[in-house]
């Protein structure tokens, strides 16, 4: 096709082929522009009570001023109690998204026929008294269980193909110039994450034990070109205690509704550690992603600025610059990679490819 002979014309071409250019030298992604013939099926899902509405607008304006505004994604807010008028109102308020509001079936959210309550309860108490960080908490544990393998099972949640968790109190740090979502189908990524970080073993002293019964007994669900070296150096022997700090996870919720991931789920779940113990859903999805995934189709967002209280992910070098980021990578008191507890962050990046011909994500 020959060239405009506009000089305007000519110009502006140029001038969006720079900007492109630009894109995707220092994000590594190219941006796109919203429009609903490319926005995927997805949500942003957030598990909130009634009196998280003042923390969550300010998880609001952060994730709407820094992506949402251009692309609307809708809202999922899910709650084990009817959400209030003034929950409601004060989080509609902070988009020109479509949300959602729903509340958690009673079977979600509380105890199976198969947990002995008496011993689940003696388990808080011992926990509590041994200060383990919400050792004494029964709802904690209920959270845990739902966000585990249950939350993308609510009716609400079945039309979408895609979530990226939100939760109150978070910031955003850094501009996000592209779609993630589009990323991850485009690419084929299954799981993507941007803090990792070493569990509290004090809370999952048995989960590996019955990690390790469940591969015995499922060895046909375990393909061999997977994540496991990534939580665990010795083939599967024990648990190194990585994983990926769930309360930001965007994930494709094909890979939840899997059959592996449902046997998955429901085994754990029977061997009782949600209540016996204080297993998170970080380290469950982390584990199933580093057992049922290949490297290539989980992703880091390095280049997205995430603070929950605790620790942040803060991007460095042109991307700092270029996506507006307010952190300081430097600052050794958040900054998790630069931390002795952000190892699993790098030694997510020596786990060895998978061979070319059988890589799944491109």
């Amino acid at each position: 096709m020959p060239l405009p002979r506009s000089p305007l014309v000519r110009y502006l071409l140029l001038a969006v082929g720079v900007v492109a250019l630009y894109a995707l030298l220092h994000t590594g992604y190219v941006s796109y522009p919203a429009s609903d013939s490319q926005r995927v099926n997805a949500c942003f899902t957030v598990l909130a009570r009634n009196q998280d509405w003042r923390a969550l607008r300010d998880s609001m304006k952060q994730i709407e001023d820094r992506f949402n505004r251009r692309y609307n994604y809708p809202y999922v807010f899910l709650n084990d109690e009817p959400f209030s008028d003034e929950f409601i109102n004060m989080t509609r308020s902070m988009t020109q998204a479509e949300v959602h509001y729903g509340q958690i079936p009673s079977e979600h959210w509380s105890y199976p026929e198969y947990i002995n309550q008496t011993r689940a309860s003696e388990a808080r108490a011992k926990m509590k008294q041994d200060d383990v960080m919400y050792g004494g908490s029964e709802s904690y544990r209920h959270m845990c269980r739902f966000e585990s393998g249950l939350f993308f099972k609510h009716p609400l949640m079945q039309q979408f193909d895609y979530y990226w968790r939100l939760e109150p109190g978070i910031q955003y740090l850094c501009d996000i110039n592209y779609d993630p979502f589009l990323l991850m189908k485009q690419r084929r990524i299954r799981y993507g994450w941007t803090i990792a970080i070493y569990e509290l073993m004090n809370t999952v002293p048995t989960l590996w034990d019955s990690v390790r019964r469940f591969m015995q007994t499922h060895p046909d669900l375990i393909p061999e070109h997977n994540a496991l070296w990534w939580v665990s150096r010795d083939n599967g022997t024990s648990y190194n205690g990585c994983h990926f700090w769930s309360n930001f996870e965007i994930a494709d919720l094909s890979f939840y509704r899997s059959p592996e991931y449902q046997q998955f789920f429901d085994f754990l779940d029977r061997e009782g550690g949600f209540f016996y113990e204080r297993w998170g859903d970080a380290p469950v999805h982390s584990i199933a992603a580093a057992l049922f995934l290949q490297k290539e189709e989980v992703h880091w967002f390095r280049d997205i600025g995430y603070y929950h209280p605790g620790w942040q992910h803060c991007p460095s070098g042109d991307a700092w610059l270029a996506n507006r980021c307010t952190c300081d990578p430097n600052d050794k008191s958040k900054t998790i990679t630069n931390a002795g507890w952000g190892k699993c962050s790098h030694q997510w990046e020596m786990l060895p490819d998978t061979p070319r011909h059988l890589r799944k994500a491109l």
